[in-house]
């Protein structure tokens, strides 16, 4: 097995190197932060929005923007869970509008570290996905955009972490946001569905969130994510799956629907910086994987 701090180590230099890398280039372009409530002839109504803090993998932002976004979450396992634990997560997603409309989207890579005895404390590679978006409705006077996309699993990871199972996975989704004014109401529905329904699980997926612009250094919000099992798969004996993180393929799951709501902010450091900190508790038993977990993020625009 690699060693866990060179890996750990190796991975969390790339990632500061990429992030310094794209702060020079959006310094380079930045301009002043937007007023709280500029003209509307002046602004558009998607200048004060946030993309989501939770779920990162799943809950796609429905503005079509350009960013790189650093990530990294801390989660603790519980204890009904194979006793317990700590998993922590770096990862690094790009987003790249082509268009105002069509943005291409890769919403997960990383490192994923396991400290569970029960399991070995594994440590390696996540899934890569990819895919794209597609802005179908943008109506700004309504203050309102409906996004669906589509993206694909590839099992390029490290089995030991549970990935590289099957034959990928696929994620149609669609997002939307309305805004009302400073305050902001974002969602999306999908569906995870694997290539081989016997080594993952067949999953809907749905979360909401509601942020409120006070100022740009505080835009507080709250979440709620879901995951719903629509089958069992072979793989494993359990009746909890890995929530975004992890798609075991347990094989008594089937109907069993795991969630966790979250509070947190956002901080606009310039007007393409934003960081984002949350904290979530899992809110449905079985709660498996997750009972609590931190997310700390930084979408940098360009």
């Amino acid at each position: 097995m690699e060693n866990k701090p060179y890996s750990r180590n190796r991975w969390l230099s790339a990632l500061g190197l990429g992030a310094l890398a794209a702060v020079s280039l959006s310094t380079a372009t930045a301009g002043t932060v937007a007023p709280k409530n500029p003209p509307l002839e002046a602004a558009d109504w998607k200048v004060n929005t946030i993309a989501p803090v939770t779920n990162p993998i799943f809950f796609e932002d429905a503005i079509i923007r350009s960013e790189i976004r650093p990530i990294f979450v801390h989660h603790t396992i519980d204890n009904n869970f194979l006793g317990g634990g700590t998993a922590q997560l770096y990862a690094l997603q790009l987003r790249y509008a082509v268009t105002d409309r069509l943005a291409l989207i890769a919403t997960q890579d990383g490192y994923f570290d396991v400290n569970n005895d029960a399991i070995a404390n594994p440590d390696g590679w996540m899934d890569l996905a990819a895919g794209f978006k597609y802005a179908l409705i943008d109506n700004p006077a309504a203050q309102f955009i409906l996004t669906p996309g589509l993206t694909f699993h590839i099992p390029t990871g490290d089995r030991r972490v549970f990935q590289g199972r099957g034959g990928g996975e696929f994620n149609p989704f669609v997002s939307f946001q309305k805004g009302f004014g400073d305050l902001h109401v974002s969602g999306n529905l999908g569906l995870r569905i694997p290539v081989s329904g016997n080594e993952q699980n067949l999953m809907a997926h749905y979360s909401l969130m509601v942020d409120y612009y006070v100022s740009r250094w505080f835009i507080p919000f709250v979440s709620a994510n879901f995951w719903t099992n629509l089958n069992d798969g072979t793989n494993i004996g359990l009746r909890s799956n890995g929530y975004d993180v992890i798609n075991f393929g347990a094989n008594n799951v089937n109907g069993v629907t795991q969630g966790m709501v979250g509070i947190g902010f956002r901080s606009r450091i310039t007007s393409s910086i934003d960081i984002g900190a949350a904290y979530e508790v899992a809110a449905v038993r079985p709660y498996g994987l997750t009972n609590n977990r931190l997310t700390f993020d930084m979408c940098i625009r360009f």
